[in-house]
């Protein structure tokens, strides 16, 4: 029982001892007074009956006239005139008042007796008669009752409003504790809340003053592992003069991208080289050159924002050569990327920023699923080499054989999908994610599409999803996919993951539809987590505010291939997530790359302090999975430990 409940339970009962103990003091001494009413009533009716029978004591008619008078006037039980000399009874009226007022079990209780009292008739000297009258207790008794129901009465009104007031100042009072308590299931969650008004109560402010400390020293703790990962990954993969991602950063994602056929596995690498780097150092100096490679870098960053695809992806690569990784785009969006970065980088030129022009050459070339990073680098390489050799225009896109094979028909990929909507043709595959010390325990299932061509060949989700994007269907598929899963879970007693597409969190009338269709199942809450890709994280308030509703319908969310926007880690103690994807770029070959393991090891150590479970993603040699093991991640989830199948 709550001291909430204790504590008005013993207030509740304290009013009733104390307005019982009352109520029974003041019924008894109204008995007692009563008592003495009746008696004093019967001895006065008798004293003034016997004064008036005395000059008509012989007179029988009178007598029995003046007895009835006296009787019919009062509450009398009865009056009786009794002779002195023979004892015999003159007259004598008896009755019983209406007692149908008063229950019996109250007369009961009360034990209220008959009073009496006698007075002598005189004759002359002589004592003639004697007049007995005894009172009926009938009146005392309702007057007694209506008392009572009056006691009760006020009774329940105090205990009523005392209950009710009693209940609103303890719930004052200890608001607090219920506060203490969201702290305790915040930092569960692996959330730091304060109480910012402390109670006035001196033993509440001591313990609330002590768990805000605790709280705040948590977060602290927090901050710290986070800012110290974060400038651990800052010296490893970012550029320090632009503050670009560096080399080492996009090998690593070109390599992920080319491997991985679950996220856009095809597109574009633009090369960008800044012309005559060498001579702008002599003639402008080292410092007005480094200022034009950070507006050159500025210039990247602001045409690369139009798609969304490159965010996180444009780097330096050495000197003034620079690579934008555009995964998702086609071949006519990346020559207008192209075009759109000459004509932005002339205005350098116009600002006095170099004295050459063109300002810096551009190469672009095609990448697939598959292709090895080093033959994509070559082909840069020689786009690059075009674009310098041909004078106009400063860019230069070459293409390769396989790119015919993956199609790029704007119109057979828009009626393929259309149907596969309509007709929801998309597969459920499912690749388990599991312990990483146990291989054998299956955490959860993560869930994937795939879609069937006309040729009957399965197409995966990395091809189709630019697309989607392209044509604005992906929220159509999220909405077609959680129904799919929805239903799916019906049948069995796993755990699944399922991925939420940046469009469908962008557009609140289609987030607004998920969260109808997730509350319609809410009883599939503790078994299915939506996860979000780092690459399409809303503003961390509409994110808060994504994980304050799923989790009021019982459902989890997650973040999955983290880690190109460490920054952003400050900020999970704030979101209660499931569990934290490690992107597997990070991961390959992590038992040969000394720097990746620092890097995990420092994120592992952030996300310990608010008991994060992390999960690394694409694990594919024996290798990685003993460095996890040693590190102590929680989760592992790659081919090495299972491949997407179908379900069974």
């Amino acid at each position: 029982m709550s001291l909430f409940k204790q504590l008005l339970i013993a207030i509740c009962l304290f009013l009733v001892v104390a307005f019982s103990g009352s109520f029974m003091v003041s019924l008894e001494s109204s008995r007692a007074q009563y008592v003495n009413q009746l008696r004093s009533h019967a001895q006065d009716a008798a004293t003034a009956l016997a004064l008036s029978l005395t000059p008509n004591i012989d007179d029988p008619a009178m007598v029995e006239l003046m007895v009835s008078s006296i009787f019919d006037s009062g509450y009398y039980a009865s009056i009786r005139v009794v002779d002195v000399a023979t004892d015999k009874t003159l007259v004598e009226r008896t009755g019983t008042p209406d007692a149908s007022s008063v229950p019996q079990w109250f007369v009961k209780l009360i034990g209220l007796e008959p009073a009496g009292g006698d007075a002598i008739v005189s004759r002359g000297w002589e004592q003639a008669a004697r007049v007995e009258v005894v009172s009926h207790p009938m009146f005392a008794l309702a007057k007694l009752w209506q008392s009572a129901l009056g006691s009760l009465g006020w009774l329940l009104l105090c205990g009523a409003v005392s209950a009710v007031l009693g209940a609103l100042l303890l719930r004052r009072q200890l608001k607090p504790l219920d506060y203490m308590v969201l702290q305790s299931q915040a930092i569960a969650r692996r959330e730091f809340l304060s109480l910012p008004e402390l109670p006035r109560t001196p033993e509440l402010r001591r313990v609330v003053q002590a768990m805000n400390q605790m709280v705040e020293k948590l977060k602290a703790l927090f901050q710290e592992q986070a800012e110290r990962s974060e400038k651990l990954r800052i010296e490893s993969y970012q550029d320090n003069l632009t503050g670009l991602a560096n080399r080492r950063y996009f090998e690593m994602q070109l390599n992920a991208r080319v491997s991985n056929p679950e996220q856009a596995s095809s597109g574009y690498l633009l090369l960008l080289r800044v012309k005559d780097l060498a001579g702008l150092n002599q003639r402008l100096g080292g410092q007005r050159t480094d200022q034009l490679l950070q507006a050159v870098g500025e210039q990247l960053l602001r045409e690369s924002a139009r798609y969304p695809e490159t965010q996180n992806l444009v780097t330096r690569i050495r000197g003034g050569e620079f690579a934008v990784l555009a995964p998702g785009l086609v071949r006519q969006e990346a020559v207008q990327l192209a075009q759109n970065l000459e004509s932005a980088l002339m205005s350098l030129y116009a600002t006095g920023a170099t004295d050459v022009t063109p300002v810096a050459h551009i190469g672009l070339a095609p990448f697939v699923h598959g292709d090895s990073t080093q033959a994509v680098l070559q082909l840069g390489d020689q786009a690059l080499a075009q674009a310098e050799s041909q004078g106009e225009p400063a860019w230069a896109c070459l293409d390769h054989s396989l790119v015919a094979s993956v199609g790029d028909d704007h119109h057979a990929w828009h009626t393929l999908l259309d149907q596969a909507l309509d007709h929801q043709l998309f597969e459920l595959y499912f690749q388990p994610v599991v312990a990483a010390q146990d291989t054998q325990v299956v955490l959860h299932y993560k869930v994937l599409s795939r879609l069937s061509d006309e040729q009957g060949q399965t197409i995966p989700a990395g091809r189709f999803l630019p697309w989607l994007e392209r044509f604005g269907w992906a929220a159509r598929l999220d909405r077609l996919m959680l129904e799919q899963v929805l239903k799916h879970m019906a049948g069995h007693e796993h755990s699944l993951a399922l991925n939420l597409s940046s469009a469908t969190l962008a557009d609140p009338q289609a987030l607004n539809k998920i969260f109808e269709i997730l509350r319609a199942h809410s009883d599939l809450g503790p078994r299915l987590t939506l996860e979000i890709g780092e690459e399409q994280l809303p503003e961390q308030a509409v994110l808060e505010q994504l994980t304050r509703r799923l989790r009021e319908l019982g459902f989890s969310l997650s973040l999955q291939r983290f880690g190109g926007r460490f920054s952003m880690i400050g900020n999970l103690s704030r979101l209660g997530l499931a569990y934290l994807k490690i992107d597997g770029s990070y991961i390959r070959a992590i038992d040969q790359e000394s720097d990746k393991r620092l890097f995990i090891e420092a994120i592992q150590r952030a996300a310990h302090s608010i008991d994060l479970p992390l999960i690394a993603e694409r694990v594919e040699t024996e290798g990685e999975l003993a460095v996890i093991r040693e590190m102590g991640l929680f989760g592992v989830q790659g081919r090495l430990v299972g491949e997407p199948g179908r379900w069974g």
